[in-house]
């Protein structure tokens, strides 16, 4: 006699992995009469093919072996990476470099190399969700310090890890995203810089600089990465290609002592990272190409955070609060007193355009009264007409309120 037992595919997961859920986006960029500022996508207008078609039929020429068969990262790559980190004042060396499928992929093994289930990490309060969530998944222990509009407020990170010394709790990192900050477009300051080195090192805790958009300034005058001001290796600094030449290329890079580097790579367990992507990067960029492209990008989305800042301020009620960044790809508006960006969305999106909500950039749950507008992929004609429905949407939701 067959017995049948019913067995569950789900039975088989994790408990880490049974309480995943799906990421949710407002609809997508290309989605019929929708326009959506969601989306941190680049522009594909600028994307250099020309010049990645000729960089690839030199990666293929100069060492079709080295490209396409089983070979390491291009060592021409990481040195490029080493030359330029020195000229910004740090005191690099080929092993302190670790390149990645994009940066996502080094800050996905942080929490491998770092966290056990139950450990602390201090994360901006808004902040990249896209890499939060990361830490959440290993099990981190979530502390959110907020973010103002000089960028992470030290003097409430300093009184947090105060309070978690007397528990006697040493967190195992502190995230930021110090240069044209997402969601918020804010920089911090020099002073701020400055005392959160300072604090890394007297707390022992390292400092991961996300420097996704440093590259995109359109005002204002550059300030030193963190890793520039850090004198005890406390601070790792983890870069990308994605907003400088295209996010699909999927090359980033970390900086960090040599101890941390080794450790990422051996939980790489895929290996090296793309002998091909590697050696078209490092050929596109050995010319200066990369430099003159920046150049172009920056003019490009200068405008374009113009056209978006110019239709804010006549279509949005009075009492939105903008915050103008002077570089990235996002501008972060608080709403009225009253009004929710998630009852907004709806609203919104019956008008024909979508935002990201505040919501989907805090762990803590905070974030209703604020949203993201991404200005990067649209064209200006489409940036105008998005922000005069959402400004609609809003004085329909006001009335309503």
């Amino acid at each position: 006699m067959t017995t049948t037992t019913h067995h569950r595919l789900e039975e088989l997961f994790t408990a880490r992995a049974r309480t995943m859920q799906p990421l949710l986006y407002p609809s997508s960029p290309d989605n019929g009469d929708m326009i959506s500022l969601a989306y941190g996508l680049a522009d594909p207008a600028l994307f250099p093919a020309d010049d990645l078609v000729s960089a690839t039929d030199a990666a293929l020429r100069d060492d079709i072996d080295g490209a396409l068969n089983y070979s390491p990262v291009d060592g021409e790559l990481v040195e490029q990476i080493v030359t330029r980190l020195r000229s910004e004042g740090v005191e690099a060396e080929a092993n302190n470099i670790l390149i990645g499928y994009g940066s996502g992929q080094i800050l996905g093994l942080l929490p491998e190399l770092l966290v056990e289930p139950g450990d602390t990490v201090i994360i901006e309060g808004p902040s990249f969700m896209g890499a939060v969530r990361r830490f959440a998944i290993a099990g981190a222990r979530l502390v959110t310090v907020p973010v103002d509009g000089q960028g992470l407020d030290v003097a409430a990170l300093e009184e947090t890890l105060r309070g978690l010394a007397r528990e006697g709790v040493r967190p195992r990192f502190i995230y930021t995203i110090p240069t044209f900050h997402n969601p918020t477009g804010a920089t911090l300051t020099l002073e701020r810089r400055k005392r959160l080195v300072s604090l890394a090192a007297e707390y022992g805790v390292l400092v991961v600089e996300d420097d996704a958009y440093g590259d995109l300034r359109f005002s204002g005058q550059p300030l030193p990465h963190l890793a520039a001001l850090d004198d005890s290796g406390w601070v790792m600094r983890v870069s990308t290609f994605s907003k400088t030449l295209a996010p699909g290329v999927r090359v980033g890079w970390a900086y960090a002592r040599r101890e941390i580097i080794e450790r990422l790579a051996m939980l790489k367990l895929e290996g090296e990272s793309g002998p091909f992507i590697t050696r078209l990067v490092a050929k596109y960029c050995a010319d200066g190409r990369l430099e003159r492209h920046i150049a172009a990008l920056t003019s490009h989305y200068r405008h374009k955070c113009n056209v978006m800042l110019e239709a804010i301020q006549r279509e949005f009620p009075a009492d939105v609060q903008v915050q103008a960044p002077e570089g990235g790809f996002f501008v972060w508006c608080r709403l009225p007193e009253g009004m929710s960006a998630s009852a907004l969305l709806p609203v919104a999106e019956r008008h024909g355009v979508a935002f990201l909500p505040g919501t989907r950039c805090f762990a803590n749950g905070s974030g209703d009264d604020a949203l993201r507008l991404a200005f990067s992929y649209q064209p200006a004609d489409k940036i105008s007409a998005g922000i005069r429905r959402l400004g609609a949407a809003m004085r329909e939701l006001g009335e309503a309120v």
